[in-house]
């Protein structure tokens, strides 16, 4: 009988998952893994001691979501596309790197876009995946236009057609915003790329893509999300070389899906001095455990190829799963982290993605980093924390002025103070 009960009580687990929550009172109880306990079971009580349980939390994250990446050993080439010191009205030096890998030829290549402010000697610099090609994101007719297969957001086919970019997508991305000038402005540099340079965002785009080029025998070990946080870390190669930049001051960003990539390669990478999830929720900054808008099931239902298959084996029973997006953060500590989360983005879970950060506070405060500050979500255009930061802007899911605002401060307060 009690066996009969645990059945029946998984399969509506499963059921409600598969299906969007909205309502806070419906949310199921639940108990967050103790972050200040290690994966060997024993007790956390300081940096030295988080550390050495570091590695094998970082393991169980590799092995049950995203996937292990593997040891990918090739020559990079950098090749400079070109380089002009009067772009963005004078205010910048624009340039164009094409990374190449010599064992993969077959890859096209990260085509990275790089502006940097003339006015700062070795500025830092967010780095970041964009959606719709570096042409989307202003009106700069020389910046290259993308040649990859690309998502049709906009379902218009004089911008996208045959999931390739036209010349009428240039300065005209729906998706997130790049606001170059504002950001060269307040002394820092940018440098993004496409995310489907590395691997094209669709089911099978692993066959063609990183995963098929390293001779994956399929796409359930590693994952497309492991593949863009990669890239990631291939641009951060390139602004280790290049005198114009301060790369150890390199502020890896991310919105959505590719804030969820970008939460990877964070944790992995720890080159990047510090993380920004823009509305990044389920897989992101969002808590596993709250049954409230996208979920675990509803996710891996719809974009399979974003996380290994192991992550598919936990539909209906993320309870079991080992741990939770605070840990996520934990790994970051004591690098600094904003987190945003937006009124009209209830998919994304925007309190889940505040309970996550404040309940990695702990690990935070190991390493002598105060927290937000708050016990609650804030109220809508109101940040708050340091070190640990957040908003709730008012608004839909994207990444927008008001957001960039907010992550320019954080920058000049926190990362290159």
């Amino acid at each position: 009988m009690k066996k009969l009960i645990i059945i029946l009580s998984l399969i509506s687990q499963s059921m409600l998952a598969q299906n969007a929550n909205y309502d806070e009172a419906k949310i199921p109880p639940y108990t967050l893994p103790d972050i200040l306990t290690g994966v060997n079971k024993t007790k956390i009580s300081n940096a030295k001691q988080w550390e050495a349980n570091r590695p094998a939390l970082l393991q169980l994250f590799a092995e049950n979501v995203y996937g292990v990446t593997p040891t990918i050993s090739t020559k990079q080439r950098f090749k400079v596309l070109e380089t002009n010191n009067n772009a963005l009205s004078g205010k910048a030096i624009r340039k164009q790197i094409l990374i190449t890998f010599d064992d993969y030829p077959q890859l096209s290549g990260i085509n990275l876009l790089i502006y940097i402010p003339k006015h700062v000697k070795k500025p830092p610099v967010f780095v970041g995946l964009n959606f719709e090609g570096n042409q989307s994101l202003g009106n700069d007719p020389a910046v290259l236009l993308t040649q990859n297969w690309m998502v049709d957001f906009q379902k218009n086919p004089e911008r996208v057609r045959d999931h390739r970019a036209l010349e009428a997508l240039r300065g005209n991305a729906v998706v997130e915003s790049w606001p170059a000038e504002a950001i060269i402005d307040k002394g820092f540099a940018m440098a993004t790329a496409y995310y489907g340079d590395i691997e094209p965002d669709y089911a099978e785009g692993w066959k063609i893509g990183l995963r098929g080029a390293i001779g994956m025998a399929d796409d359930q070990k590693w994952s497309a999300m492991g593949a863009w946080a990669w890239q990631l870390s291939r641009m951060l190669d390139y602004l280790e070389t290049d005198a114009d930049i301060n790369s150890k001051k390199a502020i890896v960003i991310g919105h959505s899906r590719l804030g969820k990539a970008a939460f990877w390669a964070a944790v992995q990478d720890q080159r990047f001095a510090a993380f920004i999830s823009n509305e990044s929720g389920e897989g992101g900054a969002a808590l596993k455990r709250r049954w409230y808008g996208e979920t675990h099931e509803i996710i891996n239902k719809n974009f399979p190829h974003w996380f290994s298959g192991k992550y598919k084996t936990y539909s209906g029973n993320i309870a079991s799963l080992p741990f939770d997006q605070h840990q996520l953060f934990a790994l970051i500590a004591p690098r600094p982290v904003y987190v945003s989360s937006a009124e009209g983005d209830q998919w994304a879970d925007p309190n889940g993605e505040f309970l996550s950060l404040k309940n990695a506070e702990p690990v935070f405060a190991l390493y002598g980093k105060k927290g937000l500050g708050v016990d609650a979500q804030p109220p809508v255009n109101t940040p708050v924390g340091s070190h640990l930061r957040y908003h709730y802007r008012s608004g839909k899911h994207d990444m927008n002025a008001y957001d960039w605002e907010q992550y320019l401060k954080f920058a000049a307060e926190v990362v290159n103070k």
